[in-house]
């Protein structure tokens, strides 16, 4: 038998300590007990770095291919990309004929206090508009114009020392204001009200006027626009009731006309599909306030 490699055993030898604990391996680190540092023995308390805790070989950012080592982040600090289903996907995409689905107004969840007083409590709310900005566009042209034409009068009259004929333009100017006002009062007051069961159009600031009309009794209904009215969103809606007169038939200068036609259609001939679509959208509510 050959003899052992290295000097022989001598308990007396002051150096053999020493060698037995450098030449002691570092014993690993398991990932779970720690971020890479620990006490190894022989060591004491201090902390031992393991070589491949906290780095990986790989990408270092997704979607970019780098060499080397990079830094793996945690999973439960990372960004984690937002899950969408199928149904959320299905509502934005196109069909075979490139045709994109149509766009829905959202609903509201309570009547104006103006729209409010006119509802039974058996009627179910589907929404209220105001009329286009553009119903008021000609009162505040007049409103402008007026106010720099007779401030120019005004000022010219002042100067040539006549102070009735300045007075009234300064007058005059208060009427063409006050008028303003009280068309953009009744612009703010004039409501087209929608429900399960009727349309109505309520206006008049000190004279109130509601008008309205049963779904049910509505034989046709159509919307018009101009090149004006395409271009800035609005329009005029035709109601038609077995060709009878009647109060609401004509509404001038309603916003968003393809989307409300939509709704009133949908309501009229779909009511299903709106009491599924608000069922969801309070499901969907409470689970949110739930979360």
């Amino acid at each position: 038998m050959g003899s052992p490699s290295g000097p022989p055993f001598d308990p007396d030898d002051p150096d053999r300590e020493r060698r037995e604990r450098d030449t002691e391996p570092i014993p690993r680190i398991d990932p779970d007990e720690g971020p890479g540092y620990g006490a190894g023995p022989g060591l004491g308390d201090g902390p031992s770095l393991s070589d491949d805790v906290g780095y990986g070989p790989g990408p270092g950012y997704a979607g970019e291919g780098r060499s080397g080592r990079a830094w793996i982040r945690d999973p439960e600090a990372g960004y984690q990309p937002p899950q969408i289903s199928e149904d959320e996907l299905s509502g934005l995409r196109a069909d075979a004929a490139g045709m994109a689905p149509r766009r829905v107004l959202p609903l509201e969840d309570e009547p104006s206090p103006l729209a409010a007083r006119y509802l039974f409590p058996t009627e179910r709310f589907r929404g209220e508009w105001k009329r286009h900005w553009i119903y008021i566009a000609k009162p505040l042209i007049i409103g402008v114009l007026a106010t720099f034409i007779l401030g120019y009068l005004s000022g010219f009259l002042a100067g040539n020392q006549t102070g009735a004929l300045t007075t009234v333009a300064v007058l005059l100017w208060f009427l063409v204001i006050g008028w303003v006002a009280w068309q953009i009062a009744e612009w703010w007051y004039n409501r087209f009200i929608l429900t399960n069961k009727r349309v109505m159009v309520v206006d008049g600031v000190i004279t109130r006027r509601v008008a309205m009309m049963p779904l049910v009794r509505v034989t046709d209904m159509k919307y018009e626009q101009s090149p004006t009215g395409r271009a800035l969103n609005y329009g005029t809606f035709v109601l038609e009731s077995a060709g009878q007169e009647q109060a609401l038939r004509e509404i001038k200068s309603l916003p968003n006309p393809n989307e409300l036609y939509l709704r009133v259609v949908e309501e009229m001939y779909e009511p299903q599909a709106v009491e599924a679509r608000i069922g969801k959208e309070q499901d969907e509510a409470k689970a949110d306030d739930g979360a």
